[in-house]
């Protein structure tokens, strides 16, 4: 029996059979079972690969990290499960119905079977008897019954195949009602890993050169935005030297000496510091920092050199997800603890006008709580721990399950790709469902209200009764399973 910490070796065409990390060879996976994309995705060493997915073309050695039952692909099935047999509060509605209607029919019954043995034909007791069970019959709540359960199990399944998970019936019904959507800056409208985006080299220097000693200085650092340096200029297929020496130096930047050259890379305090004149290149690095981006300086034997920017760039889908969004009616909010200019660069780039920046972790639930006081129905969205306190106070918590296990755990509904669609498509889908299921008790109530007179009247024999009850429950589950036809953009 395979354990966590085991290594599993994965041929090509077969299924990975735990959640784990490829230690081992490189493939493309065939993901489609998890997010519905058909194109197969490039994996290597370091890569995170979910069980039940398959290895296309190279052979893995993959470290199990999660195997049974805490797998993902286990957790969607309970999620799934657990959503389609939990109650929506309209199908408490249906019950209370139900729990009137079924005493009034029996009354009914009842008074049919007296006024037909007493006054309509007198003494005639079969006959009597006949059109009470023709009422029953007909009557039967089945269809009532129905009505919610199955637009639930159809609406929560149609999602999941979109990699929308929804945690219970509550949250597919309570998705329809949200009029404000709250967004996390980092790993939801943007991908949440910094890259390099600009080199501008001073007059004197030559690009490649720089990037050279820019590469052995910062891949002695641990700081993310040194790692994202890095690999960029590996990516540029340019080969890094070692340093000499490296001192990080806390709120400023970084001192190194590479190939017998002193090289200073950070802010503007850093160049003061050590008396470089940087006075020509304050207007690009003010253009820069107001397109969100991170810009370092660099000085080569304390003389400037240029500037490297780094920028935790937006996703390719993010502006059109939430153009669709304002489409549909819904205010959109983006939340994030950055500085107000590089917030207000992003949201501009992606169309959102409400920005609240420099928020504490603590602070976002707090701003949830104010939105909900002024009459909002709130979404937040994140993939943080640190959104883990918002997705719980909101009226619907959704995490991009690219995200941490703390926050899809806090969420009501977690959205499986990290795609924005993703959440246009709940709201569409949860009002899709809620339609169908006021459309299915429309139904039933109207086929008891027009078939209980007339059976009561004698126009239907108990078993004409019994296959029009049978057809009324069925053409209620043939209504429901049209949500298996809804077809999503995500």
């Amino acid at each position: 029996e395979v354990v966590a910490g085991d290594i599993v070796y994965v041929k090509p065409g077969e299924k990975i059979p735990v959640d784990g990390e490829i230690v081992e060879g490189k493939s493309a996976i065939d993901e489609s079972m998890l997010t519905g994309e058909s194109i197969p995705v490039d994996k290597s060493i370091g890569d995170v690969v979910i069980g039940s997915t398959i290895n296309k073309n190279g052979f893995l050695k993959v470290k199990a990290t999660k195997v049974g039952r805490d797998t993902a692909l286990a957790q969607i099935i309970k999620v799934v499960e657990e959503a389609q047999g939990s109650k929506a509060p309209i199908q408490r509605v249906a019950d209370q119905i139900s729990g009137i209607f079924v005493p009034v029919v029996v009354v009914i019954a009842i008074i049919t079977f007296a006024v037909w043995m007493i006054f309509v034909t007198p003494g005639d007791f079969g006959g009597a008897l006949e059109k009470m069970i023709a009422v029953l019959v007909i009557a039967c709540p089945c269809a009532l019954g129905l009505a919610t359960p199955t637009s639930i199990m159809a609406g929560s399944g149609r999602s999941a195949e979109y990699g929308i998970l929804f945690k219970g019936g509550e949250h597919l019904e309570a998705t329809h009602r949200l009029d404000t959507v709250i967004l996390d800056k980092t790993g939801t409208v943007t991908n949440g890993k910094p890259v390099l985006t600009d080199i501008i080299v001073a007059d004197g220097f030559h690009e490649e050169e720089i990037l050279r000693l820019v590469g052995a200085a910062e891949k002695n650092s641990e700081h993310p935005l040194a790692e994202a340096i890095v690999e960029g200029i590996r990516e540029k297929k340019i080969d890094i030297p070692s340093s000499e020496t490296f001192e990080a130096i806390p709120g400023f930047g970084i001192e190194s000496v590479v190939e017998g050259k002193q090289l200073l890379i950070g802010t503007r305090r850093l160049m003061k510091k050590f008396n470089i004149d940087i006075e020509e290149v304050s207007k690009s690095m003010e253009e820069l920092e107001r397109e969100g981006k991170t810009a370092m300086l660099i000085a080569i034997d304390k003389e400037y050199a240029g500037i490297v920017a780094v920028a935790d760039t937006v996703k390719d889908t993010s502006k059109a997800a939430i153009a669709r969004l304002k489409k549909m009616g819904l205010d959109v909010v983006m939340i994030t603890g950055d500085n107000t200019q590089t917030a207000q660069a992003i949201a501009k780039q992606v169309g959102i006008d409400h920005v609240i920046a420099e928020v504490l972790p603590e602070g976002k639930a707090e701003e949830v709580k104010k939105l909900q006081a002024n009459g909002k129905k709130v979404a937040m969205v994140g993939d943080g721990i640190n959104d883990a306190p918002a997705l719980a106070t909101a009226n619907i918590g959704m995490a991009i399950g690219t995200g941490t296990d703390v926050a899809m755990e806090a969420a009501d509904i977690t959205l499986i790709r990290g795609d924005l669609n993703s959440i246009a498509d709940a709201i569409f889908m949860s009002k899709m469902t809620i339609r169908n299921i006021k459309q299915n008790l429309f139904w039933a109530l109207a086929y008891n209200a027009l078939g209980i007179p007339i059976a009561a009247l004698g126009f239907l024999a108990p078993w004409v009764a019994g296959a029009a009850m049978a057809f009324s429950s069925v053409s209620v589950v043939l209504n429901a399973l049209r949500l298996q036809r809804v077809k999503l953009k995500s």
